[in-house]
């Protein structure tokens, strides 16, 4: 199997699918790896190490598409890869098909298998998801943070205070993985932290590990008390495939105070907030009800060198196996693969993703 590996086209994406020390992992194992010119850039991978690993520079995509049995990227395919996608080829990516109908069906129509990362499921845990939602959850208090203050259209609060001055207030929603990495940061600067989560076990849990922090069951009406006092909050919702439900309704967010801020980690999802609308890291916020928001679609692709290398550490072996044993053998082998398998020979095969659109899906075959 030949895996090849374009450059990324969404919008300020610079992470990459594939490292050169993972490409010459694969080199090693008697893989086929093409890698389009700069692929690496921004993640400071150079052509030339791609080289030194064994990999093939190519100039364009289409190349890589045409030849490739496995493409391995970070994001959903673009409109442009999708017409260059083809019956019997694997895509191995980031999908979040359940925010996008159009591109659920596009896919679909391609005839490709689709592999999702944020669906591949151990347990309880996402393991090819939670990378990112490590940086995402840091990141998140950090941007907070900077658009709260006044230069930045903020309403000046200092999360971490002064002595003699009460700290910002910053308010998660969710205690998963986003939410607990927020919750680190926002606990580090001193910030008066709060998780709204509904799980009494994982509440338990935050309580023990994270004793700067508070929890707080999650409901309307804890909503409606603790929005008019929060200075950050941050969305960290994740219903594993499907569309984040929408917790703070417009009415609700027009409770905050004019310059604080929302950052929206669930907008892959659709967001957990009903104004969230994905924004970029070149345009990062809008403003609605007076509250800055920051929906960055793609958040760790602004560190993405670290973000590449944190997740092609857990997507790698999966590649691997893919490539030397198809997909028949690699699901044979890793199971949780089966649950990644969103779409297959023109037919959905998510059940999350379908109810979110309201179509028919069917089993995957593996």
């Amino acid at each position: 199997m030949i895996v090849g590996c374009p450059r990324e086209i969404k919008a300020q994406e610079n992470r990459v699918g594939l490292t050169a020390p993972g490409a010459a992992q694969l080199v090693r194992r008697g893989v086929k790896v093409i890698v389009e010119t700069g692929a690496g850039a921004g993640a400071d991978y150079l052509d030339e190490e791609y080289r030194d690993a064994g990999a093939e520079i190519v100039d364009t995509a289409a190349e890589v598409f045409e030849r490739a049995d496995l493409i391995v990227k970070v994001k959903e395919p673009q409109p442009q890869e999708i017409a260059m996608l083809r019956s019997g080829q694997t895509l191995f990516t980031y999908l979040h098909l359940a925010a996008d109908k159009k591109l659920t069906e596009d896919l679909v129509a391609t005839g490709a298998t689709a592999i999702a990362y944020e669906t591949v499921k151990v347990g309880h845990r996402l393991p090819l998801l939670e990378p990112m939602s490590e940086v995402a959850g840091r990141m998140s208090v950090m941007v907070g943070a900077y658009f709260l203050a006044k230069h930045s259209g903020g309403r000046g609060t200092l999360l971490g205070g002064v002595p003699g001055v009460l700290p910002g207030r910053v308010t998660i929603l969710g205690g998963g993985t986003c939410g607990t990495n927020a919750a680190k940061v926002a606990t580090g600067v001193g910030a008066d932290t709060t998780i709204l989560e509904v799980s009494s076990e994982r509440m338990t849990w935050l309580d023990t590990a994270m004793p700067a922090a508070r929890t707080l069951y999650s409901s309307e009406s804890a909503l409606m008390e603790i929005l008019p006092r929060t200075d950050l909050l941050i969305g960290a919702v994740l219903v594993p495939g499907a569309r984040a439900p929408k917790l703070v309704t417009r009415e609700m967010l027009r409770s905050m105070r004019n310059g604080t801020v929302l950052v929206d980690i669930a907008v892959d999802q659709g967001g957990c907030v009903e104004t969230t609308h994905p924004t970029t890291h070149e345009d990062p916020v809008i403003v609605e009800e007076g509250v800055i928001h920051y929906c960055v679609a793609n958040m760790p692709g602004a560190y993405a060198r670290t973000s590449t290398q944190a997740l092609t550490s857990v997507t790698l072996p999966y590649v691997q196996y893919l490539a030397t044993e198809g997909l028949h053998g690699a699901c044979h082998r890793h199971p949780e693969l089966i649950g990644g398998i969103n779409c297959q020979d023109g037919r959905l095969t998510c059940r999350e993703v379908a109810d979110a659109h309201g179509l028919d899906w069917t089993e995957p075959e593996c």
